[in-house]
């Protein structure tokens, strides 16, 4: 089956019922199905290998993953802040494509790579032009490849990422019911399209019936206003646009936002204040942590509203824990932590995270990373509890291993974040002559809170945990990097704390 199969019953269902509202503008299903079948004709007359976006969420990025779909060519959006060297060479990688999007710096990079190039109004406008008849129509069964998204490469050059119909149908099937939502339901979406998030939002919102409400670029006050005009009640946010969007509440209040009942987060790690905040700020509406990957097609571990309200309530450390935690597997798929040889590791052992399902790719261009069971290693290092909920300790490259000892940064950086004066924190591992290596830190302060004493703050680690753990070098930072997405870039700070 084809992904465009969710338009289409969407499309047959409730045609006339406003599927998206990007910048003010409307479209019903009707539109969006009868706008997907007029991009298939027009990837087909462009006889491209690729369909490309280079560009912010807006109507082109879900006309260009349906009519692409119908076409039976991979849709391949592109991260337009690359800078233009990684750029070149990705266009060079999709060529002969149809790329959506920045005409003058996609000719001005590939220009000579074949592509066929529009700008994102024109291939809205043709597409919505061009109709074939009928009969004309002979659509993709959906066999091969939907989405390819290229990971970001740090060491070397980005891995292609391929996702199968059948991984995302997998998902969508195996998560949402058809037709669920209410006329009035919608789903505010301000993850960046090249990010599987904003492509899993956007599937399973047309399945669900749910209205899409498009956010191109993030601001807090944008994102509070856009809940108030359209009634949104549904909203993913990564932790960095939750911590934002409370400074802004906190600063200025909110009005009209009483129509959230549920917001799921996801893509880094969320520090336990922001979320506690969140839960007071918003207290009719359900929090969901979305653990996933994409090569997982989205969503593989949920922590659900009632978790996290009987997280928030207890006084049993182990329950309160939990809001660090990812949660339980869903259904649909199976998660295992192994140790370095492969053995399956029991609870509260830590080791790699292996996930295995119908939704898992775990595909690339380049080759496959399934091992011979179907098990995808996701490189995150975790473990399970004895009730199954899973907790994430970083990316597997990240462990800190002092004298031969794993040690886990998140555990660090958890304890470091309880000091009054520490805003956010990060640990790495630096080079250590006795140890192999050691354990480093840097600090954002609280914004009028003095800078604390180093040796206060290796007494609190030394406190809690044990003295190894106890960092050997602390700097003080203005802030932390993080990406769009909210994942904190590690490899940033580790050249911090080399000089």
């Amino acid at each position: 089956m084809n992904i465009a199969l969710l338009l289409e019953m969407a499309a047959e269902a409730a045609p006339d019922r406003v599927g998206l509202v990007c910048e003010g503008k409307r479209w019903t299903y009707g539109d969006l199905l009868a706008a997907a079948r007029g991009a298939f004709e027009l990837i087909r007359q462009s006889d491209a290998q690729y369909v490309a976006l280079l560009d912010e969420s807006s109507e082109a990025a879900v006309i260009a993953v349906f009519g692409a779909a119908l076409a039976g060519v991979p849709y391949c959006p592109l991260n337009y802040r690359l800078p233009d060297a990684d750029l070149a060479a990705l266009l060079g990688r999709i060529a002969p494509a149809l790329v959506i999007g920045d005409e003058e710096r996609i000719t001005r990079l590939a220009g000579d790579q074949g592509h066929t190039v529009l700008s994102r109004e024109e291939f809205s406008l043709k597409a919505q032009e061009t109709v074939p008849a009928e009969d004309a129509r002979e659509y993709d069964p959906g066999e091969g490849v939907a989405i390819q998204l290229f990971t970001s490469g740090t060491t070397a050059a980005p891995k292609a990422a391929i996702l199968r119909h059948s991984n995302l149908l997998g998902y969508i099937f195996g998560t949402v019911e058809f037709g669920t939502a209410d006329e009035g339901d919608a789903a505010l979406v301000v993850v960046p399209p090249y990010h599987i998030a904003g492509i899993s939002a956007l599937l399973s919102s047309i399945y669900s019936l749910r209205r899409i409400v498009m956010l191109p670029a993030f601001s807090p006050e944008g994102w509070l206003s856009l809940v108030a005009d359209e009634q949104v009640s549904n909203a993913f946010v990564v932790p960095t646009m939750l911590a934002r969007i409370i400074e802004a509440m906190e600063r200025a209040g909110a009005a009209g936002i009483s129509s959230l009942r549920a917001i799921a987060y996801g893509g880094g790690k969320m520090p336990l204040e922001v979320i506690r905040k969140a839960l007071e700020l918003f207290p009719e509406a359900g929090f969901t942590n979305a653990y996933g990957l994409t090569e997982t097609s989205s969503t593989v571990a949920l922590l659900g509203p009632d978790d996290h309200r009987e997280a928030l309530a207890s006084q049993d450390p182990a329950i309160r824990a939990r809001l660090t935690s990812l949660g339980k597997p869903i259904p649909t798929v199976e998660i295992e932590i192994r140790g370095e040889d492969g053995e399956t590791l029991g609870p509260g052992q830590p080791g790699e995270i292996y996930v295995r399902g119908e939704q898992v790719s775990g595909e690339y261009k380049e080759k496959s990373a399934l091992d011979a069971q179907g098990w995808f290693p996701t490189r995150d290092a975790g473990y399970m509890d004895e009730h199954g909920y899973l907790f994430l300790s970083g990316r597997a490259d990240d462990v800190i291993v002092r004298g031969g000892e794993n040690m886990s940064p998140g555990e660090i950086e958890d304890v470091l974040l309880t000091h009054p004066a520490v805003a956010d924190a990060c640990a790495c591992a630096i080079p250590s002559v006795e140890w192999g290596e050691a354990v480093g830190v840097a600090i954002v302060l609280r914004d009028g809170h003095e800078m604390p004493a180093e040796p206060d703050l290796k007494d609190l680690v030394r406190a809690r945990l044990r003295s190894s753990r106890v960092p050997e070098k602390i700097v003080f930072l203005s802030e932390l990097p993080y990406n769009e997405m909210g994942k904190l870039l590690r490899r940033k700070v580790k050249d911090v704390l080399a000089g």
